[in-house]
């Protein structure tokens, strides 16, 4: 009886459970305005409407006989993946939705995805099971020119948000076309954003990723916790802005070794930067140098940042450096306000010149224990990577990095030495002038007292 109960659970349709979900969804879709009316035609997987109710039959497949209408699932659509005109919230004034087998590929362009859905539905005995077809729709909303800010916003329930994404294809009124990827983290999508709209888009980007990089916050600390000033510390952030920013405008012209091996190297580098500061920090803080330091690490940080903004450079549209200059504002106003709430609270508790020395050592300890361990557990994952052989073209990426670190090591060796000949200079005028000073004053007196000595 136990094993005819089980058999019959099996080959019953019972609605998805989270174990029925798979690891990734990708839903498919094209926006494209013409005159006042916006086109939005979405492929959506059966899997992802879980939560919608269709009649079946036999093992599990959708009972298209019976479905009159598809109104729950164009809901649920419409109610996921919501359009905007500006921050105005669009409704559709046309819904027209189709049923597809697997191996459907009318979603191949626009013209034909439109054509399918305005098709019938499939004929009664097509078998369509009901996590493995597709639900298709058309959705036409009236706007006030084609030429306006449009947006699109994924909103999924809990089970689903993080497992799907949206492949979009914006083409506008010049028939331009635009692809994204989409998921629910991604915010309001501005589709083909004016520049101030990008621009501000990767300000909150950059402000939002240096506050949610733990690497980059324990970097910070590590300025501060010798210094704890906040004048001297932002030529340094500054330093670090700038190098990282290099290395960021390299990565986005692939000026950099693309192989999977890399980005091990680079979150393994960070680790051990990291290391290094605490423990210069602990022997030899020197302020007159850090910067130049703070330039080399913030050159490996870029590295860093450039893998999280893979995804979001999508949303540039047409504004590649306008985003990346938006992007380091926002990190470097981020830096600022870690500064601005460190600094105070480092100089309440380690006030005392005995007792601050005492909190340096130890705070570096806590952070150099702490990335050490980060250090050993991505070499390891480094010392896992399948290396490529040593072919022209790696070579001549990584003399592309090694030329690119000598010239901006090279400035950044220049720039020191005269930051340090400049006092010299001003040193060696004045002990000139208080010499010419001191001769002229001598020359008078010995000439007065030849004088008085004559009268």
């Amino acid at each position: 009886m136990l094993l005819l109960a089980l058999c019959l659970a099996i080959a019953s349709p019972t609605p998805a459970d989270a174990h029925d979900v798979p690891n990734k969804i990708v839903m498919q879709g094209f926006v494209h305005p013409e005159g006042d009316t916006l086109n939005v035609a979405l492929r959506v997987p059966l899997i992802a409407l879980l939560n919608t109710d269709m009649p079946k039959r036999g093992p599990g497949y959708l009972d298209l006989e019976r479905i009159q209408d598809l109104r729950d699932a164009e809901a649920a659509t419409v109610g996921s993946i919501r359009s905007f005109q500006g921050d105005t919230l669009l409704r559709p004034e046309s819904i027209e939705s189709q049923l597809s087998v697997p191996s459907d590929k009318s979603f191949s362009s626009y013209e034909t995805a439109l054509q399918h859905v305005q098709d019938p539905l499939p004929p009664s005995d097509t078998d369509i099971f009901w996590n493995q077809g597709f639900f298709d729709v058309h959705l036409e909303y009236p706007v006030g020119s084609a030429s306006a800010d449009f947006a699109l916003e994924v909103q999924l329930p809990p089970e689903l948000g993080s497992r799907t994404e949206l492949a979009l294809q914006f083409i506008d009124s010049d028939g331009d076309e635009s692809m994204y990827r989409v998921t629910e983290g991604s915010g309001r999508v501005v589709l083909d954003p004016r520049w101030y709209q990008a621009a501000w888009t990767f300000v909150k980007t950059g402000f939002v990723h240096i506050l949610g990089g733990l690497d980059h916050l324990l970097f910070l600390l590590c300025l501060v916790i010798p210094f704890r000033r906040v004048g001297p510390l932002l030529p340094i952030v500054t330093s670090f802005t700038v190098a990282h920013s290099i290395t960021l405008i390299a990565s986005m012209y692939d000026l950099v070794p693309q192989g999977p091996w890399f980005p091990p190297l680079v979150e393994t580098l960070i680790a051990a930067s990291i290391v290094y500061m605490a423990i210069e920090n602990m022997f030899a803080a020197n302020l007159k140098r850090r910067w130049v330091i703070a330039g080399a690490f913030g050159l490996v940080h870029g590295l860093g940042f450039s893998y999280g903004l893979q995804e979001s450079f999508q949303f540039a549209g047409d504004h590649m450096l306008v985003s990346l200059a938006s992007f380091n504002l926002g990190v470097e106003a981020g830096q600022v306000l870690v500064l601005l709430i460190a600094v105070p609270v480092l100089l309440a508790l380690l006030s005392d010149r005995l007792l601050g020395r005492i909190g340096v050592v130890v705070l570096s300890v806590l952070v150099a224990h702490t990335t050490w361990h980060w250090t050993v557990d991505r070499a390891r994952v480094l010392a896992d990577v399948s290396w490529p052989p040593l072919d022209v073209e790696l070579v001549s990426a990584l003399a592309r990095v090694l030329f690119a670190a000598l010239v901006i090591g090279g400035g950044a060796w220049l720039v020191s030495k005269h930051r340090r000949r400049v006092p010299e200079l001003r040193t060696s005028r004045w002990a000139v002038l208080k010499d010419s000073a001191g001769l002229a004053d001598r020359t008078e007196g010995n000439g007065a007292r030849r004088s008085a000595a004559r009268h």
